[in-house]
């Protein structure tokens, strides 16, 4: 039965004849694909890779060409003040009912301004020693000798909250960026890491806290941590092959994962598990091809991608969708122009910072996720800004990921360190 992809009016058909090597058997066959920007008829799925990479050269898609006209201007400086001064809103309403996300909050002001080159702009001390400050110990577990405890170590949203994987994961990566990952003792990196290894779960999965709720969030931000942390390995602390195990059962039958075995697929979702299997050396268990083609039909009319079917496009899934894309080697296979027009559409002109779609109000997970999606997708390059690439797989400006030589399994190629064979 065909595979069907949306069709785009506005462009009139043609026929393709692809010529295809069959690598098993060795014989070539043709397929016959109607394509408008957006219309294929495909006869095998197995043959989608190759189809969607022949039509994102035949429709000039994928490369790196000069600035649309059409496209609304890139406010840096207005992004950079609307940045700066969001910490000196105290008073504000958005600055109160976030109070118990601050730490991640920061994480995302500060990575953004990395990727624009203005880090030094937040204060990175000042950052470095909030961070620390919020550095708290917790006992995680009994011990077979009476009177004795093993100590966890970890962050919480903000200084005084209890400690959670989420934010621990966002202070490991300020650190990380901040180039401060030394200012943390000896003891404060094992706590860290007793912390993590006891909220694995016997089915590999991670917890969130103590209070057990079991997400493949939390596998992506204990994995994650941990190849971040020094002088750790994987296999020493955590059962890294039933995390993989864990995450891989969590595939559904589009090719897509959900939070735990048998929930729904959503993108956020699929980053985390990707990113995961990345990092824990499996990305050969993924269908590259079924997953990459379930991503790509998360853009909508508009330009923008959305998490899931019959959803609105939303700019924060510029990074959940494209990241995903970019470690599986499958950005080509969306409308990069049309993507970007959305995502410069989303900006604040007046007082900077990116909403989550045209006439909302901006906020800084937003601004973020917009700053890497117009990363991946070559804008920064094409329009001659000064900029930090992000990396898919750990979330931190590259030079970050190179600095530390972080390793992952990835086809993402915007580093200079090669990374291992995926």
């Amino acid at each position: 039965m065909p595979i069907c992809l949306k069709k785009d009016k506005n462009i009139e058909e043609r026929e393709f004849k692809l010529e295809l090597d069959d690598s098993l058997t060795g014989y070539k066959h043709h397929v016959f694909v109607i394509v408008g920007a957006r219309l294929v008829q495909v006869y095998t799925r197995r043959d989608t890779g190759l189809i969607m990479a022949a039509l994102a050269s035949s429709e000039g898609k994928g490369t790196t060409g000069a600035v649309d006209p059409s496209w609304p201007a890139f406010y840096g400086d207005l992004h950079r003040k609307y940045i700066r001064e969001l910490g000196k809103k105290t008073e504000s309403y958005e600055y109160q009912v976030t109070e118990h996300l601050r730490l991640s909050g920061v994480y995302w002001g500060f990575t953004a301004m990395a990727l624009l080159k203005a880090e030094t702009e937040m204060e990175p001390e000042s950052v470095v020693e909030w961070v620390l400050q919020g550095y708290r110990t917790v006992v995680i577990a009994g011990s077979s000798q009476p009177g004795t405890k093993v100590m966890g170590g970890g962050w919480g949203g903000n200084i005084g909250h209890d400690v959670h994987l989420l934010y621990t994961t966002s202070a490991v990566q300020i650190l990380a960026i901040c180039n401060a990952l030394d200012r943390l003792s000896k003891e404060q990196v094992t706590a860290i890491v007793h912390l993590i290894s006891s909220l694995q779960q016997e089915d590999g999965s991670f917890a969130g806290d103590k209070w057990l709720e079991i997400d493949t969030r939390f596998s992506y931000c204990a994995l994650l941590t941990l190849s971040i942390l020094p002088d750790i390995e994987l296999n020493d602390v955590i059962d890294l092959p039933a995390a993989n195990a864990f995450v891989a059962s969590c595939k559904n039958f589009d090719g897509g994962y959900g939070c735990v075995p048998g929930a729904e697929s959503h993108a956020g979702q699929i980053f985390c598990c990707v990113a995961a299997l990345s990092i824990g050396g499996a990305l050969d268990s993924i269908d590259r091809d079924q997953l990459g083609w379930w991503l790509c039909e998360r853009q909508c009319d508009s330009g923008g991608l959305n998490g899931r079917p019959e959803k609105q496009a939303d700019v924060c899934y510029s990074w959940w969708v494209l990241s995903a894309m970019a470690i599986l080697g499958r950005l080509d296979w969306i409308d990069k122009e049309a993507l970007i027009g959305f995502i410069l559409r989303c900006q604040n002109e007046e007082d900077g910072g990116i909403a989550d779609r045209p006439g909302d109000e901006a906020d800084i997970f937003h601004t973020f996720f917009g700053f890497c999606g117009l990363s991946f997708l070559g804008f920064f390059e094409r329009s001659g800004l000064d900029h930090m690439a992000v990396d898919p797989t750990f979330a931190m400006p590259v030079d970050t990921v190179e600095r530390l030589k972080l390793k992952c399994q990835s086809y993402f190629t915007a580093r200079t360190i090669k990374s291992e064979d995926a």
